[in-house]
């Protein structure tokens, strides 16, 4: 609720009067139940509700990425090459899409915001504008009815329509789909929302998962508010006519960072680390 919010907000106000930054980090070596951001955005990553899946469910939702293991390479892997890419740039927001759908583009978004969780200082969100199909919240199974579309369009704060994974990671989702997302996504009051999402929660990187960009014109309208978009393509699926189209539509409106090729099946005796994992 915005109350929560603002009792979180007022709570950070008093405390900060009372206390220094040096009384809030931990001491004699031990590490903080939580990482703060200081001020007004370490209260509104509290104010989120948390959200503690059983390990199954995130297994169930190919979700493999939660802690360091062989699974969790690949992603790991992709992870570090996009904070670095994106920090020489100065860039924050990312957007992942598809040429078309089935390529597990939402699968990809997750494990990945799920790899960025486990680095303890970086606060990042994912953020579902997918508004045609959302599938972020089933396949979660966040049954809160949280839709973050009315953040968009200036009815909500975040705090009403996401959870917090831990202490650094912001799921926004949709319960449902939104009429006229393309309208919605295009208009200033989209614009706006996700300043101030920045600006309040200041995360490090914020992660977008779209709508693919060969069925609608949704992304092609999120790409003027991101600094970057990642394709997924699907193996023996996704065309290289498709995929042409796609890098060549967002590169007119935005900076592609690359192409990932996802339910790759083979891999060579060469990987021999058990990195041959099957994102979908």
């Amino acid at each position: 609720m915005v109350e929560r919010l603002r009792d979180a907000i007022a709570q950070a106000r008093a405390s900060r009067e009372n206390r220094s930054l040096d009384d809030l980090r931990p001491r004699g070596g031990e590490r903080a139940t939580m990482t703060l951001r200081p001020g007004l955005a370490g209260a509104a990553w509290q104010a989120l509700d948390p959200w503690s899946p059983a390990p199954r469910l995130l297994e169930n939702a190919r979700v493999v990425t939660t802690e360091p293991r062989a699974e969790a390479a690949p992603f790991d892997l992709m992870r570090t090459k996009i904070l670095q890419q994106m920090r020489a740039k100065g860039w924050k927001r990312l957007a992942i899409t598809s040429p078309t759908a089935g390529c597990g583009k939402s699968t990809i978004a997750l494990n990945l915001a799920f790899s960025l969780a486990r680095q303890d200082e970086l606060f990042s969100t994912l953020i579902e504008t997918d508004l045609r199909r959302p599938s972020l919240a089933r396949m979660l199974q966040i049954e809160s009815g949280a839709q973050v579309s009315q953040v968009l369009d200036g009815r909500a704060e975040l705090c009403d329509h996401a959870c917090r994974y831990g202490t650094n990671l912001a799921i926004a989702t949709n319960a449902r789909a939104v009429e006229n997302p393309s309208e919605l996504i295009q208009s200033q009051t989209c614009a706006q929302a996700l300043d101030r999402i920045e600006a309040l929660y200041q995360p490090d990187l914020m992660v977008f998962d779209t709508a693919p960009v060969l069925v609608s014109d949704d992304t092609l309208a999120l790409a003027a508010h991101v600094d970057c978009v990642l394709i997924i393509a699907a193996t023996e699926e996704t065309t290289v006519k498709e995929i042409d189209i796609c890098e060549r539509e967002l590169a007119e409106r935005t900076n592609v960072m690359g192409v990932v090729v996802n339910k790759f099946r083979y891999s060579g005796p060469e990987y021999g680390y058990g990195y041959g994992a099957d994102p979908q």
